[in-house]
């Protein structure tokens, strides 16, 4: 693999400070940005979106994380070689829990978003589900704390049938091809975090997801995952008052 030194020019380590420092809370997350945005800036959300913060210790920690990753990403087999720097990045889960933060909400950390790479943490509250949905690009996530249940699912002549089902807990790595569609759960009475990378534009990419019940295809956007996240936050909220 190359190093990472020399494959980052694109990206400047004033520019990647920049960028690290954006946590976005899912629950605000903007609406689905042109694909000529190549990152998220303040001005993006300068409409009443909250930030969730990012320490600079923290920044400093997921730097070198970050750089492999694009380095990684410019390979001849992309999602291979960034697949193993996440892997080893969450062989060590009580280590990169400390880097990105113990997760007290269900939300995103954006590090990096470029035409070539979105990398995130997402936090899922306690029996958090995900209804059917798509990417449209590869994606590989690496969990560092908890577990998240993953049912893959194929499109057929009669509709979404399941597939198959991968159970990652932390240290665990699973790989999704660009047309490959499933959904989560966390299972557990606990927050799971996992890091996510994309393999483009994750935030300017229009895809589906299925109802969880009838399993019709409907657009996803903005709004409806904001929804998502804003009542899963809302149900933890409930249940830690009754």
């Amino acid at each position: 693999m190359a190093s990472s030194k020399n494959n980052v020019s694109d990206i400047s380590r004033r520019e990647m400070i920049k960028t690290l420092g954006l946590g976005l809370g899912f629950t605000a997350l903007p609406s689905f940005m042109a694909s000529g945005m190549t990152e998220i800036s303040i001005d993006a959300l300068d409409h009443g979106e909250r930030i969730i913060p990012v320490e600079e210790k923290d920044l400093i920690e997921m730097q070198k994380f970050i750089e492999d990753c694009i380095a990684a990403n410019k390979e001849s087999d992309p999602q291979k070689a960034v697949k193993e720097v996440l892997a080893k990045g969450v062989s060590n889960p009580l280590a990169m829990l400390k880097a990105i933060g113990n997760p007290t909400e269900a939300g995103l950390k954006v590090f990096l978003r470029s035409k070539e790479l979105t990398i995130f943490a997402a936090s899922w509250t306690p029996q958090m589900n995900l209804m059917p949905h798509n990417h449209l690009m590869w994606a590989n996530i690496g969990i560092y704390t908890g577990r998240e249940d993953n049912i893959i699912w194929n499109r057929t002549e009669n509709g979404l049938e399941a597939n198959d089902v991968r159970c990652l807990f932390a240290g665990d790595v699973a790989t999704l091809a660009t047309n490959a569609i499933h959904s989560v759960t966390n299972p557990l009475q606990k927050f799971t975090g996992g890091l996510h990378i994309y393999g483009g534009d994750f935030f300017a990419t229009e895809r589906s997801q299925w109802d969880p019940e009838t399993l019709d295809e409907e657009p996803s956007d903005g709004e409806v995952i904001r929804n998502i996240f804003k009542k899963a936050n809302e149900q933890m909220l409930r249940m830690k008052n009754d």
